[in-house]
């Protein structure tokens, strides 16, 4: 039961957090360096895979080894280098193997990423030793 609540928690804040950065706050930003990259429309079933997988992913290393732990510090910590991991190898790889890259690109999304993936691990914690230790 934990892991479906961590699951549904952690989705909650990554999926209103990154719907808000790339709808509100670097959609000019991403489409001034890379519009020439860009769909008119994203591919929505590729979009929600990875957010489905990655969700699980900050779960499984983030917040699950947090709870065993009781520390929100280590969700945070395990979180944001998980998402410097991950976003790192996707815009790194993109350095190293597409024509025109933005570095500034690549930079302001793997600190993005780094800081998304945390706060979501931390946001999960919170959220899940709030709600299974008032049931328990």
């Amino acid at each position: 039961m934990s892991y479906l609540v961590a699951y549904v928690a952690t989705a909650f804040v990554f999926f209103g957090l990154d719907y808000i950065w790339l709808s509100r706050v670097a959609t000019g930003f991403y489409r001034e360096r890379m519009g020439h990259l860009l769909l008119d429309q994203p591919n929505l079933v590729a979009a929600g895979l990875f957010y489905c997988v990655y969700v699980a992913g900050i779960v499984y290393f983030a917040v699950a080894p947090s709870l065993n732990n009781g520390s929100a510090a280590s969700a945070l910590f395990a979180g944001a280098v998980l998402g410097l991991i991950a976003y790192g190898t996707y815009d790194m790889t993109n350095l190293a193997t597409v024509k025109n890259w933005s570095i500034a690109v690549t930079f302001v999304d793997i600190a993005w990423g780094t800081v998304l993936t945390g706060v979501s691990a931390w946001a999960g914690y919170l959220a899940t030793a709030r709600i299974i230790g008032s049931a328990g």
